[in-house]
């Protein structure tokens, strides 16, 4: 796995640099102690409040420095990439930060967080400052472990002490609402990849369709592996664990944690399987999806839940000036607005049976959709990976309308489908396919004759698309198939569209689309994708009337 860094033995302290050079002026700072002592305080602090203060190893950003800030966090300990800060790292944040109202210590249930964060208060009360810990073992993974792991769901004691030491209230109610919620919070996460720590060879041991269930932060294997399967499964099985551990009735916040890797895409879609699930009922006050407590780029996210009360909605939903927090979301409903249509637009045509068109149709769209992978494979090597993607959505959007088509009617069919493709397929494939279409339609309407109203079609098509023969696109397999078809048939059709395809292998510069943007060692030896879901369709086609 490649990182960008400089030394591993610096890669800590130049990212925390790197976050206070990026906050707004005046808001955090540093103690002088680098590079032993890592410490990030709210640069206007006065110790007139009680200071909170949590930390632990790196690796898990924005956590730990990432939140403090007024409202949440005064100061932040780090140690190195997975490790607990010293003693004397966190007996330097407390002497720095302390006032006559005392500290609160929170704490995640790791051995060597719990040990040297509680050696240095230990230390402080000696000196004489006033030190209390709260400790959060919010992981379920392990039903049975005596010192459940702290993990995601330690940013609500963050939030919710930050909130009543602002408030000014004393050490001993700070810590009294920052308990309370520690003992009410839950939370499970899940992994299909281990993440890769910096300088250290990445340890795979995953395989290509498992998964792990209930893991911590720090890259551990988690407490069972599972198979991949789809993300709304993946989201029921968390919520299945997590449900026993909730009071029923009592109204929850939940905190939808990415753990590093997860594109927004996918974190955005489940989040819509968490509030679709059996636990949707139970959830009042929704913060993310973010990533928020992270394991470096762990592929992987984390569900954790705190049951709410006055106290505990207020504190979340006060505003901090951490940027990386996220303002809590009330649940709601998804609000629907009626799409505006064209002025004066013409009703659907009624559908008309034609057995044959029917099973043309049927048979491409089934192709289409069975050659998704194999042409995703081929566009990753040129592009972007998502030809077979476009082509089986495309012939799945047709496929769901096929029942609804006019079938006898050849032109209004091409009508219909054009419109459909310029609606579902996406890309610029979607609207040349859309143009094709359109186009052909419209030749149809004047003159019945098939054929040439698809070269009509491929001729609008080139015109706005600009892509001709030789451009290594779609077009090298279309227009000589087209021509075919109108000379000798569908037979020669197909042996057209397939020689064209496979020229594509020797171009070695594209005109269009993007490879055009690719050198020629990129290209060479490799099939356009488009021309390849042209030529199948042409085979498809010529095997169903041969």
């Amino acid at each position: 796995m490649k990182h960008f860094l400089n030394r591993r033995d610096s890669i800590v302290t130049e990212a925390l640099d790197g976050l206070l050079r990026t906050s707004p002026p005046g808001k955090l700072a540093r103690l002088d102690a680098y590079p032993g002592i890592k410490v990030v305080v709210r640069a206007d602090w006065d110790k007139a409040k009680v200071a909170v203060i949590s930390g632990g190893g790196a690796g898990h950003e924005p956590s730990h420095a990432g939140f403090v800030g007024k409202g949440m966090l005064t100061a932040a300990v780090s140690g190195e990439i997975f490790a607990s800060p010293s003693v004397e790292a966190v007996l330097t944040a407390i002497r720095a930060v302390t006032g006559a109202k005392g500290c609160l210590l929170v704490v995640k249930n790791y051995t060597g967080d719990r040990l040297n964060f509680g050696l240095a208060a230990e230390k402080a009360r000696a000196e004489g400052f006033e030190v209390e810990m709260v400790i959060v073992g919010d992981d379920i993974a392990l039903p049975d472990i005596a010192q459940p792991r702290g993990v995601a769901g330690t940013l609500f004691v963050h939030k919710i002490a930050g909130h009543h030491a602002e408030a000014g209230e004393t050490l001993a109610e700070v810590t009294l609402a920052a308990k309370a919620a520690a003992a009410r919070i839950v939370s499970l996460g899940v992994s299909l990849s281990t993440c890769s720590i910096p300088g250290q060879p990445h340890e795979a041991r995953l395989g290509e369709e498992e998964g792990e269930l209930g893991l911590g932060i720090h890259g551990e294997p988690g407490a069972e592996r599972i198979s991949l399967q789809p993300a709304s499964d993946i989201v029921g099985l968390l919520v299945e664990r997590l449900l026993p551990h909730l009071t029923p009735g009592k109204p929850q916040a939940l905190l939808i944690n990415n753990l590093g890797a997860v594109p927004p895409l996918e974190m955005s879609l489940i989040a819509e399987a968490v509030l679709t699930s059996k636990l949707a009922a139970d959830v009042k006050l929704v913060i993310g999806p973010r990533a928020l407590m992270t394991a470096l780029n762990m592929n992987g996210f984390s569900l954790s839940l705190v049951e709410l009360d006055p106290a505990r909605e207020e504190a979340l939903r006060s505003s901090v000036e951490p940027a990386s927090w996220v303002a809590p979301v009330e649940t709601h409903d998804i609000v629907l607005l009626p799409a505006p249509h064209a002025a004066g637009e013409a009703a659907a045509p009624a559908a008309s049976a034609d057995a044959a068109a029917e099973a043309l149709l049927r048979a491409v769209c089934t192709h289409l959709i069975a050659q998704e992978a194999e042409l995703n494979r081929l566009d990753a090597r040129i592009g972007d990976g998502d030809t077979g993607s476009t082509f089986a959505t495309a012939a799945r959007s047709v496929e769901a309308k096929i029942a609804a088509l006019p079938l006898a009617d050849a032109a209004t069919t091409c009508g219909v489908i054009g419109h459909t493709l310029g609606t579902n397929m996406g890309g610029s494939s979607g609207v040349l396919m859309s143009i094709f279409f359109t186009a052909a339609a419209k030749s149809l309407e004047d003159k019945a004759d098939l054929p040439a109203a698809l070269l009509a079609g491929l001729e609008r098509m080139t015109f706005y698309g600009g892509a001709q023969p030789g451009d290594r696109t779609m077009v090298d397999a279309l227009d000589p198939a087209l021509k075919a078809l109108a000379a000798e048939g569908i037979a020669a059709a197909a042996v057209a569209a397939r020689a064209g395809a496979d020229a594509t292998a020797t171009m070695r510069r594209a005109k269009a689309g993007r490879a055009a943007y690719l050198s020629e060692q990129n290209l060479d030896g490799v099939l356009d994708p488009g021309a390849v879901a042209v030529a199948g369709v042409f085979e498809v086609v010529a095997k169903l009337k041969g």
